[in-house]
Order: structure tokens, then C-alpha cells, then sequence
């Protein structure tokens, strides 16, 4: 079964008992564990060691059988057992196929995965009676400002408006750093703060911490959008990634629209060619990179790629000033995609 986002948490929180495996998938890890964790819970305290298995998709690999003999295992002292997998992905499929057409025991099977496609691994849990999928996407808009309000409630803290709309702007990305940010908050108001949360109290505590990835760098170089790539690059910097390693990232997105243009030539339109790369592209992610393979011409991505084996070869010399070479070859490249828009 395919669980509705409205219905997530509180599937998580109680899951049907003729439910007998959960597949937790999406580009927000920290969602996917916390939901994890809830559906544990639901089903065995999270400090019963004989009641709780961990494995990941390799040690699946290694010996497939044993997703059925910890399903059917009978916990020491009784009661029902939890098996948490991690690190899944489609190359799972057939093996939770098999196992979900009849399932041994009466384990609850958690199964964590990153971002999916439709088919593979999502295809078997959700064409399954006995299994069922729960979609974990970033928090952000009023979900966002749900989660921030609940979470301050539950320390008898309330936002005045600036505030929350400061939290809102610079929280989400991963549900878990979200929680981590708001507590240090909570701590920082404690009872001084007579229950308000100040702007000044969030800017204080809360950093920008939406998730601003070198792919989200890369994204803004190829769509010319100059200010965000200012931004995520200063970010990127002061987070300790080194120059050539954002200028690898930055090719890399231009390889990738490279590869669209090519299936372009072939007639598909470009949001069809998006559709097939592989590993799929998260769904929010796919107009925008549809845009940027319509407008970067073939010969307009060599020289791109050429400029940025340039800028990571005078990196590489003694005394470079790489920071200063890696900001002016993505502000080429960016003003190009810019003029190009």
C-alpha cells in the first residue's frame, strides 16, 4: 500500500497489525530515521537488544536468507521483534518481493532508503498487502511552520511572528537537524524568555541550516542565478569543502546536462530526458534541470567543462589563491547561463 503524506506520522506512530514491512524512503534522511524510530517503538521498547535487529542492504547481499530467518526468530522473553534495515535500494526488490508475497514470523520489517523511483523497491512495497510505503519529503511551507510551532509547545515556548517566519526561512532541509536547531533554542530562551521566542533569540541560535548541498551550488551556476551561487559558495567554504572539490561538483552538473542534451538530440524533450537518468531525480528538482538542459547548448557545456578543468589545473599550483580562481570561474560560467536565460 502507498501511504497518503497526510496519513504518514500517524501511520508511523500505529501501523496496521496486518502490516508486516515499512518502506521509508526520500531526500530527507533525518525524516526517514525519525520515522524509523516511531514505527520501532510502536512495536518494541528501543532499549530491548533481543527485540530489535539492525542490518544494512549488504548484509543482505551477503546472505539473503536472512531477512527471513530474523523475521521468523523468536525474541528471548517474548514478544514481537522490530528488524531495521538500512541503506536500501532498488537491488532489494526481488528479495522483498519474495519475502512480502509471504511473509515467516511476525517481526515488523523497517526498511530505510534514500530518494526512489517508481519502480524497483517502491513498486514492491507498494503493490504488497503486507507491506506499504511512506514517502519522507523536506519539511518547508506551513508543514515547516507546524513542525516548529509543535516543537517549541512541547517546551511551553511560543514564536512571536518575526520570529517564526526567521525560523521558517532558515530551518528544513532534514527533519532531524531541523529538531537539533530548535532545541539549542529552546535551551538558549529556557525560562528567561517568559515562554516568547524573540527574532532575537532565532538569530541568535539558529543558523541558516537548509540544506545547501554542492548540487544546490552546481543547480545555480547552471541557472545563472549569480546571488544563490554566491550564497551556497561562501557556505560551502565555511563549512571546510575545498575549491576543487566544488569545481568536481560544478562538472559534474554539467556532464549530467551534457548527457540530457544528448538524449535531446535524439527527439525526447527535455523533461522526458530528465525522466530517464538514473539515479531518478528527486521530483522538485526535475523542472529546473529541464530548463538548464533547454538552454545550455552542446558546444556551450565544453567550454563550461573546459573552464572548470581550467580553474581546478590553477588550483593546483603552489600558492594558487583557489578560493579567488574557483569564485571567478563559476561567476563565468554563471553570467554565460544568466545571459543565456
Amino acid at each position: 500500500m502507498k501511504v497518503a503524506a497526510r496519513e504518514a506520522d500517524r501511520f508511523c506512530q500505529a501501523p496496521p497489525a496486518a502490516i508486516r514491512a515499512v518502506l521509508l524512503y526520500g531526500p530527507d534522511g533525518g525524516l526517514v530515521r525519525e520515522r524509523a524510530a516511531r514505527l520501532a517503538a510502536s512495536v518494541a521498547p528501543p532499549d530491548d537488544p533481543f527485540r530489535i535487529a539492525e542490518l544494512t542492504a549488504a548484509d543482505l547481499k551477503d546472505d539473503p536468507a536472512r531477512l527471513n530467518d530474523e523475521a521468523a526468530a523468536i525474541a528471548f522473553g517474548g514478544g514481537r521483534r522490530v528488524i531495521r534495515i538500512r541503506d536500501a535500494g532498488d537491488t532489494q526488490a526481488k528479495l522483498f518481493e519474495g519475502f512480502l508475497a509471504d511473509p515467516p514470523g511476525d517481526a515488523l520489517i523497517v526498511v530505510e532508503a534514500g530518494d526512489l523511483g517508481p519502480r524497483g523497491l517502491r513498486k514492491a512495497f507498494e503493490g504488497a498487502e503486507a507491506g506499504a510505503a511512506v514517502a519522507c519529503y523536506r519539511d518547508e511551507g506551513d508543514s515547516l511552520r507546524q513542525l516548529v510551532q509543535q516543537h517549541l509547545a512541547g517546551a511551553n515556548l511560543t514564536a512571536e511572528p518575526a520570529a517564526l517566519a526567521y525560523l521558517v526561512a532558515n530551518l528544513g532541509g532534514d527533519r532531524q537537524l531541523t529538531r537539533r536547531e530548535l532545541d539549542k533554542l529552546v535551551l538558549y530562551v529556557g525560562p528567561k524568555g517568559g515562554g516568547r521566542v524573540t527574532l532575537a533569540d532565532a538569530a541568535a541560535m539558529v543558523g541558516d541550516s537548509a540544506e545547501r548541498t554542492l548540487d544546490d551550488l552546481a543547480s545555480a551556476v547552471a541557472g545563472g542565478d549569480v546571488a544563490a551561487l554566491l550564497r551556497d559558495l561562501g557556505r560551502a567554504t565555511a563549512e571546510g569543502v575545498s575549491p576543487i572539490s566544488i569545481l568536481r561538483a560544478v562538472a559534474r552538473h554539467m556532464q549530467r546536462l551534457h548527457l540530457l542534451r544528448g538524449v535531446m538530440a535524439q527527439g525526447v524533450a527535455a523533461a522526458d530526458a530528465v525522466k530517464r537518468l538514473r539515479p531518478p531525480v528527486f521530483w522538485k528538482e526535475a523542472a529546473p534541470l529541464a530548463r538548464q538542459a533547454e538552454a545550455w547548448q552542446s558546444d556551450r557545456l565544453a567550454w563550461a567543462l573546459a573552464r572548470l578543468l581550467e580553474a581546478e589545473a590553477a588550483c593546483k599550483r603552489t600558492g594558487a589563491p583557489q578560493a579567488l580562481l574557483t569564485e571567478r570561474a563559476l561567476s563565468e560560467i554563471a553570467a554565460r547561463a544568466k545571459r543565456r536565460r
